[in-house]
């Protein structure tokens, strides 16, 4: 008999017992929760479904966020989900100390429930005590006021947070930090999912470009705070929030959040929240130099921070295709984006762009070719970009041409391709662009168009993951500049040793020979063209990064020298009357004396 036959008798056999047991009474099993959703039905089983264990359950998790998860379609947690949950509700096996974590994955691997589960599951275990702890307590009243022979107490009415006498301070107990307003409001909408089972918890989110007295009625009474650094801390001085109560702090994104432009008002933020508990760093990528700054927003140091590396930036995504198509110019490459938006195979695709001006160009150009395109950048009011992204996800829209504020946050599954019309200025963010395809084990495509003179942004993409991106043509869209060859193995992404032909490196693959840390292009020097690696090498401005476009590029062939305003030349005023002339006449006292 068949193994799968097997398993449907004993169903239907365990079925009539069931139904019988019913008949005689009441029955509901202790864990039917567990029950309903460890075991499958009968249709399943026909459809040769496997009947797995729920993993949540075997995680530890509350039964309301299992319901959740539940609903949202996943039984198995992703692997840095299973290492990273239980190390963040690990409490009880430290002594009741809570343990610092920094999370390293891919993109797309589940790494925002990795770290909202855990505190989520605190927080209700919290609320579930206190209102233990409050219905004890008015028990004890109500029983002496019984034995006095008095009316029990009556219960606090709840009064309206929104009313100005009624007014207090939000004083929650997680607060999450995000780069982008985007990325905010996405953890925060899967947070209210995660959550809407559970009673007594309130989200809130906090970000700029949106109504103040709005956000302010939805702080009151929040537990968790999903908020962007700048208004954060602007209603923190208006005394709208108050930090000294948060016990877990997420920094999403940290390598982003840790950069120049958030460290300041992140040293703040963990000022106002050094009596918390725990802390929590989530990112794709964490340079050597971003974990140095970490450390300082740990606990003793960062001497007790439990590292956890699910993959690496190195480890190729295996359901992701990368491609490259090398172009001649902007007009060439952007022919060969036009072949590529045309496939049939495009449900939805993202195009990113280099500056705000491109983005709004090119998504200009593809509305009036007939595409369905809308741009997204920082330069757009906030209620604009929401109103993009949720035409953008409901479907209304097919093609998000934006710039690297997109690059994260970003979570449509029906997202198929990725271009990369304009190379990102950090090789990591190309690593967080693609991962906006191919998420949650599904398949993606990554088109990468790069012109002859990005080639050292190309070299430091492929020495940062390890990994030679695939060259291809289109059939009549051919270069006709030969494509630039680069051995990039041994370079070692950061700080590694580079070795072009047989000259050992002497940088760290981004332009400073000096092997400083991390960050930027324009690691390939003259000397690499020397050896016949990409023809002779331009002339490089004052920040390293090759000829300026529209200046250098003008200057063609036996073409006269050209100042750095793009102009020619012109000739002093004493050589335009003929001859090379001197710049100054001698002096003359008669001269003098004459026009006096």
């Amino acid at each position: 008999m068949p193994a799968q036959e097997k398993r449907l008798r004993l169903l239907s056999c365990e079925k009539t017992m069931t139904d019988s047991l019913q008949g005689l009474g009441d029955f509901a099993p202790a864990d039917s929760f567990a029950s309903d959703i460890a075991t499958p039905d009968t249709a399943d089983l026909a459809q040769g479904v496997s009947a797995e264990p729920n993993g949540f359950i075997e995680l530890g998790l509350a039964r309301e966020l299992v319901q959740a998860v539940a609903d949202l379609g996943y039984t198995q947690p992703t692997a840095v989900q299973r290492k990273a949950v239980p190390l963040a509700m690990g409490a009880q096996a430290q002594g009741g100390r809570y343990i610092d974590l920094m999370v390293s994955s891919q993109t797309g691997s589940g790494k925002t429930a990795a770290f909202l589960l855990p505190v989520l599951h605190t927080l209700l275990a919290q609320k579930a005590e206190a209102d233990a702890q409050a219905r004890a307590e008015f028990d004890r009243l109500a029983a002496e006021a019984a034995a006095r022979g008095e009316a029990p107490p009556k219960r606090a009415r709840r009064k309206n947070p929104t009313h100005p006498r009624n007014f207090q301070p939000a004083v929650p107990g997680a607060l999450v930090l995000c780069p982008t307003r985007e990325l905010a409001q996405q953890v925060a909408h899967d947070a209210i999912d995660l959550v809407k089972h559970c009673k007594g918890l309130r989200i809130a989110n906090v970000v700029g470009g949106m109504p103040y007295q709005l956000q302010i009625a939805k702080l009151q009474n929040a537990d968790l705070v999903v908020a962007t650094p700048g208004r954060l801390l602007d209603l923190q001085r208006s005394q709208q929030i108050q930090l000294d109560k948060v016990q877990f702090l997420v920094v999403d994104e940290a390598d982003r959040m840790l950069d120049l432009g958030f460290s300041d008002d992140l040293a703040e933020i963990n000022h106002l929240t050094s009596a918390r508990k725990q802390t929590m760093m989530f990112s794709a990528t964490f340079a050597p130099r971003i974990q140095q700054l970490a450390m300082r927003v740990m606990h003793d140091g960062g001497s007790n921070v439990q590292k956890v590396q699910i993959d690496t930036p190195q480890e190729k995504h295996a359901n992701i295709q990368q491609v490259l198509y090398w172009a001649d110019n902007p007009q060439h490459k952007r022919r060969l984006l036009d072949h590529w938006l045309r496939d049939t195979a495009i449900n939805q695709a993202i195009v990113f762009a280099s500056t705000q001006i491109e983005c709004d160009e090119l998504a200009s150009d593809l509305q009036q070719d007939g595409f369905s395109a809308v741009a997204l950048h920082g330069a757009l009011s906030q209620g604009l970009r929401n109103r993009r992204l949720m035409a953008l996800r409901s479907g209304q829209v097919q093609i998000l041409v934006a710039t690297d504020v997109a690059a994260r946050g970003i979570d449509v599954p029906t997202i198929t391709h990725v271009f990369n019309f304009g190379l990102p200025m950090k090789a990591e963010d190309y690593t967080h662009r693609i991962g906006r395809t191919g998420r949650a084990g599904r398949d993606g495509l990554a088109v990468t168009f790069a012109e002859f003179r990005d080639r050292r942004k190309i070299f430091d993409i492929e020495g940062y993951s390890q990994q030679r991106l695939k060259t291809a043509v289109v059939p009549g869209l051919e270069p006709v500049q030969r494509a630039p060859q680069a051995d990039f193995a041994g370079r070692g992404g950061r700080g590694g040793e580079r070795r072009f032909g047989n000259a050992p490196g002497r940088g760290n693959g981004h332009g400073d020979r000096r092997g400083a840390p991390q960050g930027g292009f324009g690691g390939r020097d003259e000397r690499d063209a020397r050896h016949g690696r990409g023809g002779p090498a331009p002339r490089r401005d004052n920040e390293g990064y090759g000829r300026k476009p529209g200046f250098g590029d003008l200057q063609q062939r036996g073409a006269p020298a050209r100042h750095n305003d793009g102009f020619a030349p012109q000739r002093p005023a004493h050589a335009k009357a003929g001859g090379a002339g001197k710049p100054f006449a001698p002096y003359d006292p008669r001269k003098r004396s004459a026009r006096s």
